[in-house]
C-alpha cells in the first residue's frame, strides 16, 4: 500500500520495502512509528471534538434553542449524531489499545484506528458543517445558512481530501529502494 511511483510504471509503491530500505525500519519499528504518529495526529483533533461534542449537547437547555424550526432542529440533531459518532470514532483508538495491550495485535490495531481517524474526520466535517447552518440560520436567516454550510464542505474538502489528495499523487514520490 503506498503512493503510485512513477518510476515502476504507476504500480503501488511498496511502502514497507522503502522504509525498511531508508529508515532501516523493521515491521515492528515502522508499526510502532505510524501508531505514534497516528496517536499525535488524535491528540490534536480529539479536544475540539469533545469541545464540540459538549456544546452541541448543552444547546437544547439555552433559552433561545426554541427559535429554531422543525428544519433547523432535525440539522441539530443530524450534527450532534455526526458529532458523536466522531467522538466515539476518534477516542476508540485508545479504547482498542487498552482492550489490545500486550496482545501483540499492533498491525490490527494501526489498521483499524487508521480507519476510525479517516471515519471520524468525516463525521467531524460534517457536525462542523451542520453547526455553520444551525449558527447562521440563528443570526441571519435559513439562505445565507445554506451558503455558509455549502461553503463549509467546500474548505473541508479542499483542505482534508483534494489538496492532501493531489500531494499523495504529484510532486515528490521516495526513491525506488
Amino acid at each position: 500500500m503506498g503512493a503510485e511511483h512513477p518510476q515502476t510504471g504507476g504500480r503501488p509503491y511498496d511502502d514497507e520495502n522503502w522504509d525498511r530500505a531508508q529508515r532501516g525500519e523493521t515491521q515492528t519499528e515502522r508499526l510502532d512509528r505510524n501508531w505514534a504518529s497516528l496517536l499525535q495526529e488524535l491528540r490534536v483533533v480529539q479536544t475540539g471534538v469533545q469541545l464540540l461534542t459538549g456544546f452541541l449537547l448543552t444547546l437544547p437547555f439555552q433559552q433561545r434553542f426554541d427559535i429554531l424550526d422543525n428544519h433547523m432542529q432535525a440539522v441539530y440533531l443530524a450534527t450532534v449524531c455526526a458529532a458523536v459518532a466522531s467522538t466515539a470514532l476518534l477516542i476508540a483508538p485508545v479504547a482498542m489499545h487498552r482492550i489490545l495491550f500486550r496482545r501483540h495485535r499492533l498491525a490490527a490495531l494501526v489498521r483499524a484506528a487508521h480507519r476510525c481517524a479517516y471515519a471520524g474526520l468525516l463525521l467531524l466535517a460534517i457536525a462542523v458543517t451542520g453547526m455553520t447552518v444551525i449558527i447562521f440560520d440563528a443570526v441571519v436567516g435559513l439562505y445565507p445558512a445554506l451558503i455558509a454550510g455549502g461553503c463549509a464542505l467546500v474548505v473541508f474538502a479542499t483542505f482534508w481530501l483534494a489538496w492532501p489528495f493531489s500531494m499523495r499523487s504529484g510532486g515528490e514520490q521516495p526513491p525506488a529502494p
